[in-house]
């Protein structure tokens, strides 16, 4: 298995995909009723599709996932292409990140950091943090989930891919417990070729996670929870055909 794409429920996917795919560099993949998809890339590290997918109302749950992106030398700049993008501070003025923080044309809240030594090997985005209401045990979940390695880090337990480039996935202490309403981002992981799904559903249950069944139509991808509640996908794996 491996982590491929990071999803946000979108009023509008295109204004919003548009908005992130400008801010990040990536790349279009599509454009379609469907949703919104455009493509983040780290040269020798991993790829990862960021997913608009059309909501037909407002998120209702807290965030707890967010981007923290990197500023490099230079985070003004950055913060003014954000800003001309449709960025906004965060109505409550509540530090959410060290650094800058604001919010996308959404209102989903992410940081800019003010300085980014390691942009060179983590490229545009320098963390996915997670919120949890255990990080030690979900960061030991997600290891196995995604395949990325456990790291050191003197703020929270911490995941990087096994080529030791990209975005770093930091799983922080929960601000409140998980409700009952769908996160506004989440994260999908596919499932490599001979891989048995039913299988990686008993594991994950085993580790702590659960299966749901929304009612959201027949799916060719399954639904679960991680030991703190939080949504992901489990994609089919590649046929040969999409290679």
């Amino acid at each position: 298995m491996e982590l491929e794409n990071i999803v946000f429920d979108a009023l509008d996917p295109r204004l919003l995909g548009m908005f992130w795919q400008d801010l990040l560099g990536c790349t279009q993949l599509s454009d379609s009723a469907e949703g919104f998809e455009t493509r983040l890339g780290v040269a020798s590290g991993p790829t990862l599709d960021l997913c608009f997918q059309p909501v037909g109302h407002p998120p209702a749950e807290h965030q707890r996932l967010r981007l923290r992106l990197n500023g490099g030398s230079i985070p003004e700049r950055v913060m003014t292409t954000a800003l001309d993008l449709g960025a906004s501070h965060p109505v409550n003025g509540q530090s959410i990140e060290p650094g800058l923080d604001l919010s996308d044309p959404q209102g989903n809240a992410f940081s800019i950091n003010e300085g980014s030594p390691d942009q060179h090997t983590s490229g545009a985005v320098a963390a996915i943090t997670i919120e949890s209401a255990s990080p030690a045990r979900d960061v030991e979940f997600w290891a196995w989930l995604s395949g990325w390695d456990q790291v050191k880090s003197e703020t929270s337990p911490t995941l990087l891919h096994p080529s030791g480039r990209g975005p770093r996935m930091e799983f922080i202490k929960q601000r409140s417990p998980k409700t009952a309403s769908k996160n506004r981002i989440h994260l999908d992981v596919r499932l490599s070729r001979g891989d048995d799904p039913d299988r990686v559903a008993a594991d994950i249950t085993t580790r702590g996670g659960v299966e749901i069944h929304p009612d959201w139509g027949t799916l060719p991808w399954r639904v679960y929870q991680d030991p703190s509640g939080n949504e992901f996908c489990v994609l089919p794996a590649h046929s040969r055909s999409n290679d």
